[in-house]
């Protein structure tokens, strides 16, 4: 491990899920738990003032994506492991976790024990991934990625245009998306023409449908 105890950052929208992980991982002396936040906004202002070994951070949370907060913690702190936890095993949600190169992506459904064991090999620099995903993952010559026969036409956007497709499908508008991509609206009115054209997609409802049903994001 890094350092001794190894500093972790718990990121979960569930109020009694995050209280219960902090409490749990407190009872570990080689595990330190130096925050707890509700969403990835915090999560990455947090990681990039405390530079975390391991930044444990639910999926599917309100407002900026879990994705976009841990591409920018891999880009600015190379360090820190990034390890995904998540109620949901969806195939978009595994390939947008490879692409900000996480070290793990585990099911909320792993016992305490399971969670702790996979933390503690991330932090020594493994991976680690639960049964239901490692099912879906095949190494090949560009590295790991899903199985082949499990691509879809997710694969036909970029990783800027999934994130705004899912950015849509949840609800939010083009104003809410260029606050949250830090970008301008005219930008992001530009991705979701690509995003429209390439899915051959063009109104939300479609887009949602689409986001749902490739399991981008949740129902």
């Amino acid at each position: 491990m890094s350092r001794n105890p190894a500093t972790v950052l718990i990121a979960d929208d569930h109020d009694l899920l995050r209280g219960m992980l902090a409490r749990r991982l407190g009872e570990e002396p080689d595990l330190q738990v130096i925050g707890a936040v509700a969403d990835a906004s915090a999560a990455l202002d947090q990681a990039l003032k405390h530079a975390p070994d391991l930044v444990l951070m639910d999926i599917d949370m309100p407002g900026l994506s879990a994705f976009e907060a841990a591409r920018v913690i891999r880009d600015r702190l190379p360090d820190t492991r990034i390890l995904f936890l998540s109620a949901y095993v969806r195939d978009g949600f595994i390939s947008q976790a490879l692409e900000v190169r996480a070290a793990g992506y585990l099911t909320k459904g792993q016992n305490p024990e399971e969670l702790i064991g996979c933390m503690r090999k991330v932090i020594g620099g493994g991976t680690c991934f639960s049964p239901a995903v490692e099912r879906r993952l095949e190494v090949g010559a560009g590295g790991m990625g899903l199985i082949r026969n499990r691509r879809s036409r997710l694969e036909l956007l970029t990783a800027r245009e999934r994130q705004i497709l899912a950015y849509l499908a949840r609800g939010l508008s083009k104003k809410e998306i260029a606050r949250l991509d830090g970008t301008s609206v005219k930008t992001v009115d530009h991705h979701c023409q690509h995003v429209m054209e390439k899915l051959d997609l063009h109104d939300r409802v479609e887009l949602a449908r689409f986001a749902i049903r490739e399991g981008l994001v949740t129902p």
